[in-house]
């Protein structure tokens, strides 16, 4: 019997990976799940730490006994004990959506992950539009680095974030997400997409999602390019929630339960106009309580 995690599955086989010893790589076996998971319906996921039999070492082959607990499990993408997440955008070609990154840090914020957001292509940048997205999404509490995948800036410092964890990455397509992988782990050989000069957006080249071992303990996981995202189920009341840079001034609203739309006395649009609240975020937060608020029409 070895200890090992689950790396990837696809059509009924679940590639597991086993740590070396000391000084040597690990391994990967390609597995079958025994039928008691079913009976019992469980899914083995991506991420789950399974107890397994090998079947041929040659082969690389064995059989999944066991699923040890898991100590978290996401719905969207569904895989287990992801720890934190990584949102890549870029700074330039294409332009962040910024609308789509606060709807990635809101689900991933929903399933208990703290995110770290990682703006590649620095390469690129101006002064200007990095220190904007500094000052929008450092102020208010997140994690924020630059990178560059061409000239490595930056790559040392994001590794240092993921030591001893496992890590989701999310972000649109286009943006460089396996070309960090592959510099995170040249061996992982991840394709990378052009960018459409047309659309000004990247093929997907990610079509499964996929645990890679950078080192002991410490897993980047890559998912399928996502263009929308629409939030999970959330009441309109809840939003606010999700942007911290509100939370020292909504006490001091005239209304109790101010939505910071168009109530008269609000202290975040004060806040706003007196430039304490990004106005890209206040503008993201406007767009998806309308959105919730439609929705709930319907």
């Amino acid at each position: 019997m070895m200890l090992g995690k689950i790396v990837k599955g696809i059509a009924g086989f679940y590639y597991v990976y086993v740590n070396g010893d000391a000084g040597e790589s690990g391994k990967v076996y390609e597995c079958k799940a025994k039928g008691i998971f079913r009976k019992e319906n469980r899914k083995p996921l991506v991420g789950d730490d399974v107890r397994m039999e090998v079947l041929g070492e040659g082969e690389g082959t064995g059989n999944i006994v066991e699923l040890l607990p898991r100590r978290s499990e996401l719905i969207r993408p569904a895989v287990a004990n992801i720890d934190q997440a990584l949102v890549i955008f870029a700074v330039a070609r294409p332009e962040p959506n910024y609308n789509l990154l606060d709807r990635f840090l809101i689900m991933m914020e929903q399933q208990g992950l703290e995110s770290i957001i990682c703006f590649n292509k620095q390469d690129i940048a101006s002064p200007g539009e990095s220190e904007g997205l500094l000052q929008a999404y450092g102020s208010c509490g997140y994690r924020v680095l630059f990178t560059s995948a061409v000239s490595k800036e930056g790559i040392d410092g994001l590794k240092e974030l993921l030591y001893g964890r496992t890590t989701v990455v999310a972000g649109p397509s286009g943006v460089g997400k396996s070309s960090v992988i592959n510099c995170l782990s040249p061996s992982a050989g991840m394709e990378t997409g052009d960018i459409s000069r047309k659309i000004g957006r990247g093929r997907h080249t990610t079509r499964h999602s996929e645990l890679i071992a950078l080192c002991e303990n410490t897993y980047i996981m890559d998912t399928p390019g996502f263009t929308s995202l629409k939030l999970f189920q959330m009441q309109k009341e809840e939003l606010e929630g999700f942007y911290p840079e509100f939370a020292e001034y909504r006490n001091g609203c005239r209304f109790a339960g101010c939505a910071h739309m168009s109530e008269p006395g609000c202290k975040v649009k004060e806040a706003l106009q007196e430039g304490r609240i990004s106005r890209i975020r206040y503008h993201n937060y406007q767009l998806l309580y309308r959105e919730l608020q439609e929705s709930r029409r319907y």
